[in-house]
């Protein structure tokens, strides 16, 4: 059963829900980060299967999740320099990091700021796409996501924005909608693995392929039939293509060349 903790850090409040490394594992442990007016509770799934093999850390981030809400705005740079912080203190040498949404700005943040401390980096159904680029077209592709989730998955989202609330989620969303996310990645030394369900409406396919594109080593894999919360869809798939882009490996249908492209379908 996994543990959980608070941790303060510059008085911003983050939450670990943690579950320790395996008797014999040498598998580099794995942070999870969510997306915008999120939570661990949608990445509980995919914590659970790669748990199997190594330590893996689930953050809630200040204001989401039922944690406080910081006593000023704080932007994506400002967000990821108390995650590196967090990071830091977990006391890996190097960790691989994955955020999903929103929560891909804040690890490839966290990487450029601390890369020593980074192994490799997972983004899935990152944003913004480039054709979401206002809070209408974001409200409008999420809601044309909830039509492919399953009522699970939409409770859960539902129930986790109700947690985070409009205040905190509109200031969020403006942050959100100005980091550049593309420019970001291409400064980052590591290993880059973008994933989408292949019916996400929210970061489309072209956009994906653009951050692979921008990554100096750089891989997307699609995940036919499943939408934006892929992670929690076919949390098997999703723990396999991290497993593989941690190790190092390539699947054979890659494309040669220091940016690549793999293409996987689901298990789960």
């Amino acid at each position: 059963m996994p543990s959980r903790r608070q941790v303060v850090v510059s008085g911003l409040t983050f939450a670990l829900t943690e579950s320790s490394r395996p008797w014999g594992s040498t598998a580099p442990a794995i942070v999870l980060v969510h997306g915008i007016g999120m939570s661990h509770r949608y990445l509980t799934r995919l914590h659970r299967e790669l748990a199997r093999e190594t330590r893996v850390v689930s953050v809630d981030l200040p204001g989401f999740g039922g944690l406080p809400k910081p006593p000023a705005d704080l932007d994506v740079v400002r967000m990821a320099a108390g995650l590196a912080e967090v990071v830091a203190g977990l006391g890996e040498e190097q960790l691989v990091l994955v955020g999903h949404s929103m929560g891909a700005q804040w690890v490839v943040e966290t990487a450029s700021q601390r890369p020593e401390k980074v192994r490799a980096v997972v983004l899935i159904g990152p944003v913004v796409d480039d054709r979401h680029r206002t809070i209408g077209a974001q409200a409008r592709a999420l809601a044309i996501d909830t039509l492919g989730e399953s009522p699970r998955i939409n409770t859960l989202v539902f129930t986790d924005y109700l947690r985070c609330g409009p205040r905190w989620y509109l200031l969020q969303v403006r942050h959100m909608l100005a980091y550049p996310l593309k420019l970001r990645l291409r400064s980052l030394p590591m290993p880059v693995l973008v994933m989408r369900g292949g019916a996400d409406p929210v970061a489309g396919r072209a956009w994906c392929r653009s951050l692979r594109d921008a990554a100096g080593v750089g891989r997307l894999i699609e995940i036919p039939g499943h939408h934006h919360v892929v992670q929690e869809s076919a949390p098997k798939t999703v723990a396999a293509a991290i497993r593989t882009h941690t190790d190092g490996t390539w699947p054979a249908s890659a494309e040669a060349g220091g940016t690549r492209r793999g293409r996987t379908t689901s298990n789960s």
